[in-house]
């Protein structure tokens, strides 16, 4: 069994080959239920149905976004070690905020998201704007561990054919952020419950679906940048093991 602060090795071949991987229940009440109660509180309370789309395309209760309850999901559970021991000897920019999606129950006119990676051609952006990272990771504060309860859907291994596309078939500025190949895929639903967490590559392509459940489905989720990802942010979309010292050489073995 891993230390909750490091990668086995087949976490860091899983990662390699499937850009994903899933810790089960790493996340425990006295870090979690503080996070699980404000965003809970906030949709009681604060949520505004005038601004549903705003929030589904960039958070939900931002106000609450550098909140230290949201923050220690990240800092103080052993996430930030994980995000260092997967780019070590590279270094981490420090995570300073939270972003919170939510997939609202059955009946909420919810936009749906299609496959996409993240900080690329956004409907909300300029197209010459890269608002991209190095991976992402997510935590579930609620909803139901099952795919049709707003899980998010993502492609295993689709961070390869992506590195592809922006190698041959992309530049900056073009509206479309996945091929054909890609956007036809559902993918593979993360069915997790609460605690339970995501590291996923930036890469990989990924959408979420309507929430057929009575139950909301309520993430976490924290980008983590190389320390030079300004730097490295444009190549990094055709080598996906840029920013990843380590996994480079094990996907590259005899080129150190």
């Amino acid at each position: 069994m891993p230390s909750t602060a490091t990668w086995s090795d087949d976490e860091r071949r899983r990662f390699l080959h499937d850009g994903v991987v899933i810790r089960r229940g790493l996340i425990h009440g006295d870090v979690l239920t503080p996070a699980r109660d404000l965003v809970s509180g906030w949709l009681t309370e604060a949520y505004d149905p005038a601004r549903l789309t705003a929030y589904t395309e960039r958070s939900f209760a931002p106000e609450l976004e550098e909140h230290p309850d949201l923050l220690a999901l990240y800092q103080r559970s052993g996430l930030a070690e994980l995000a260092e021991d997967l780019l070590r000897p590279a270094r981490t920019a420090p995570v300073t905020r939270a972003q919170i999606q939510i997939r609202l129950p059955h009946g909420t006119e919810q936009p749906v998201k299609s496959m996409h990676v993240d900080g690329v051609s956004c409907p909300h952006l300029e197209p010459s704007d890269l608002r991209t990272f190095t991976f992402i990771v997510g935590v579930v504060l609620d909803g139901s561990a099952t795919a049709d309860a707003g899980a998010l859907h993502y492609v295993p291994g689709g961070h390869h054919r992506m590195a592809r596309y922006f190698a041959t078939d992309w530049v900056l500025g073009q509206p479309a952020q996945t091929p054909d190949d890609i956007d036809a895929q559902d993918g593979t639903a993360f069915t997790a419950e609460r605690g339970d967490v995501v590291v996923m590559h930036h890469l990989v392509p990924h959408r979420v679906g309507i929430n057929t459940t009575n139950i909301p489905r309520v993430m976490a989720y924290f980008r983590v940048h190389h320390a030079q990802h300004p730097d490295l942010a444009l190549p990094a979309l055709s080598d996906p093991w840029l920013e990843f010292p380590a996994l480079a050489t094990l996907a590259h073995p005899g080129t150190a």
